[in-house]
């Protein structure tokens, strides 16, 4: 029998923000790891794979069929959710940066429907955050992980109201509701990130450089809240 595909972090992560459901849809599938594993694990019963380059689809597609999972599955070269084969429970739109996501949001909205969103932005998450607050969807769950060196913010959002403060745009609002055992970690990375990019800003554009400092300072504020609920449930 052949052994279950295997994940790394990022898509592990991505696997378990994704619902159980009926069909689901990977824009941007890329290699196909992540809708092979939703197929083979039986979370998913089809999967829809999209992508905008149709090199991509074939690696799924040889992927897929290797796995003895083809009946299950469905490929379409397309922009977004506009290559749509049909609706779908859930769909995930991970390793694209936030501005690229949000246009997939944008413009695929009526195709979307009320699908529950698995979104991975690369970068910009806290815009993302924004945007999706004001298109009327509201965060459900967030997750994080370290592959490869590197930081990544998961979440999952459905169709609702909701409204987010600055700190959880920044940093998540579920995120910082379950304390994530790795936010600590994420708020320090942040913290150097944007002291690097301010004092590159400082030199030339002070409305940048003036919000840059209004970041540190709300991470700074996160950083020392952890700690100190850190303390508290040890003591």
């Amino acid at each position: 029998m052949t052994e279950m595909i295997e994940l790394d972090e990022r898509l592990s992560m991505l696997a378990a923000l994704t619902p159980a459901c009926p069909v689901a849809a990977d824009i941007g599938a890329d290699h196909g790891f992540l809708g092979a594993w939703l197929l083979e694990s039986g979370k998913c019963e089809r999967v829809q794979f999209l992508d905008i380059s149709e090199a991509s689809l074939k690696k799924a597609s040889r992927l897929i069929r290797a796995r003895g999972l083809t009946d299950r599955a469905v490929f379409s070269v397309g922009d977004g959710a506009e290559a749509l084969r049909e609706p779908a429970d859930a769909v995930v739109i991970a390793g694209m940066g936030a501005t690229t996501i949000e246009g997939i949001l944008e413009r695929g909205r009526t195709m979307l429907g009320e699908a529950t969103l698995i979104l991975q932005p690369n970068i910009n998450a806290d815009h993302l955050r924004l945007r999706l607050m004001q298109l009327g969807y509201e965060i459900c769950d967030e997750d994080l992980a370290r592959a490869g060196g590197r930081w990544y913010v998961g979440m999952s959002a459905r169709p609702g109201y909701a409204e987010y403060s600055p700190r959880e745009l920044l940093a998540g609002p579920v995120l910082l509701k379950k304390r994530h055992p790795m936010l600590s970690g994420y708020a320090q990375f942040r913290l150097k990130v944007q002291r690097k990019a301010c004092e590159g800003a400082a030199h030339g554009d002070e409305a940048r450089a003036q919000a840059l400092r209004e970041e540190i300072e709300c991470w700074e504020e996160i950083v020392a809240w952890l700690r100190q609920s850190d303390r508290s449930s040890i003591s």
